[in-house]
């Protein structure tokens, strides 16, 4: 690789002096890279930080600076560019993060020598609220889809569809449908299941469902799932709001429905350390 763009969050000036230092580290090695401006605007409700368009085609790295919910952002705005992402750690956990501050001399030249594998990491993307084919205005989620009670609700009910069956109704504050990715967050604190990052599959999950024997559904990655929004009493309806990796995306209410799948576009993560995941796991999740 020769040819690199570094995304971050510019309002951090920690975040900026690492940018000048890997950007004189690349060019002295005979690389070039280019920094994209970061800034805030929406498509359609769906809220960007990078102007792709303005990534060069010859382009063949994206390097991210930040934590978790930088990369997360990064990995939306780049959906149709179909580059290799890799992580540089300034937040705190840095799960999705492949790179720790006091290593990025060692990692880039990791990197240059063609020294990585390339992992991907299915996305889900919900196409009956938000219809536009790979367009900026397309809903996508590296982690998760989550629906949560709105306004004076004490519950909502969710009906879930699998491929136009359905398969469960669930009465609680909540339904959340993550990626193996995403399963290490919000679905793993909802008592949901681990799933390792190299499974084509999704999870649904209850937040605090009114029923004692409500579990997670594992499903397939070719399967489609329906969410549609009932009724949990008769004198006024539901009211829940959409959000995709924690940005909130849409109101619902009773009647409304949602249809979420995997997509084609993947998010390729670049790994360099040798760091197997149960490994990196029990780092992050135990402290061991």
């Amino acid at each position: 690789m020769k040819r690199f763009c570094i995304i971050t969050n510019s309002d951090k000036q920690e975040n900026l002096d690492t940018v000048d230092y890997i950007v004189s580290f690349l060019q002295q090695r005979k690389c070039s890279c280019i920094v994209m401006e970061n800034r805030q605007w929406e498509a359609g409700e769906i809220r960007h930080f990078t102007d792709v368009g303005k990534i060069p085609e010859n382009v063949e790295c994206a390097i991210v600076l930040g934590g978790d919910g930088t990369m997360i952002q990064a990995a939306i705005d780049l959906v149709h560019r179909d580059l290799p992402i890799l992580g540089v750690n300034t937040g705190t956990l840095g799960f999705l993060t492949e790179v720790e501050q006091n290593r990025i001399d060692v990692s880039l030249e990791r990197l240059l020598r063609g020294e990585y594998v390339i992992e991907s990491r299915i996305m889900l993307k919900e196409s009956r609220m938000f219809p536009g084919e790979n367009s900026l205005s397309s809903c996508y989620a590296l982690n998760d889809m989550v629906i949560t009670k709105r306004g004076g609700c004490r519950l909502i009910t969710v009906k879930v569809f699998v491929n136009g069956e359905l398969a469960d109704i669930y009465r609680a504050d909540g339904l959340i449908v993550s990626t193996p990715t995403g399963s290490t967050g919000y679905n793993l604190s909802a008592g949901g299941p681990l799933l390792a990052p190299n499974i084509h599959a999704m999870v649904v999950t209850p937040i605090c469902a009114h029923s004692l024997n409500k579990r997670s559904l594992v499903l397939d990655g070719a399967d489609k799932i329906g969410l549609e929004i009932g009724q949990t009493k008769d004198f006024c309806p539901d009211e829940a709001v959409l959000s995709a990796d924690g940005r909130i995306v849409g109101e619902l209410k009773t009647g409304d429905i949602l249809e979420i799948q995997v997509p084609h576009a993947d998010t390729k993560l670049i790994k360099l350390s040798g760091i197997k995941f149960y490994e990196r796991m029990r780092e992050k999740l135990n402290g061991d």
